[in-house]
């Protein structure tokens, strides 16, 4: 009985002195350098958000910036995507079946995407429209890849777009 319980116990603190892996629920996968959303409109469900509107012709603009004492600059947003989640990175990790696959050159720490809800309707097939006076929110994400001066690519989370009627 005694040996039952010294294998028992060794096998006990064998477990426990185990290497255990960095991950846990409270943690997040941040890139080592930030991308914020310049003109955001709100944050909803965590989740940056821009704002348009139907009666203003619907263009829509999402300035992303990094701090300016990170020492980088932007040089481009190499690829932008849509997400039906906002972490769905893999939308711009292939170079298939992306909204813009056209580089947008960065201005320092800025880099501003624009583009219209009519584009929206062609490049993704879905159709925004006014219902009555609600508001709504599209049902994709806008998702980018930007490329640093220095190489290093950054995926910011996806960024959300509010439409006013």
């Amino acid at each position: 009985m005694n040996k039952l319980l010294l294998v028992c116990l060794f096998t006990c603190a064998g477990f426990a002195s185990c290497k255990k892996d960095e991950f846990n629920g409270n943690k997040t996968n941040l890139p080592a350098i930030p991308v914020t959303v310049s003109n955001v409109y709100g944050m909803f469900n965590g989740v940056p958000t821009v704002s348009t509107s139907l009666s203003g012709g619907g263009a829509i603009s999402i300035m992303l910036s990094i701090p300016a004492g990170s020492g980088r600059t932007i040089k481009e947003i190499t690829r932008v995507g849509l997400g039906t989640v906002p972490t769905n990175f893999k939308v711009v990790e292939t170079s298939t079946g992306l909204y813009n696959a056209a580089p947008v050159a960065g201005s320092g720490t800025t880099v501003n995407f624009t583009t219209t809800l009519a584009e929206f309707t062609a490049k993704s097939g879905i159709n925004v429209t006014a219902s009555g006076t609600a508001t709504s929110f599209l049902s994709r994400y806008f998702m980018f890849l930007i490329t640093l001066d220095n190489g290093e690519q950054i995926f910011p989370v996806g960024v959300r777009v509010y439409i006013a009627s």
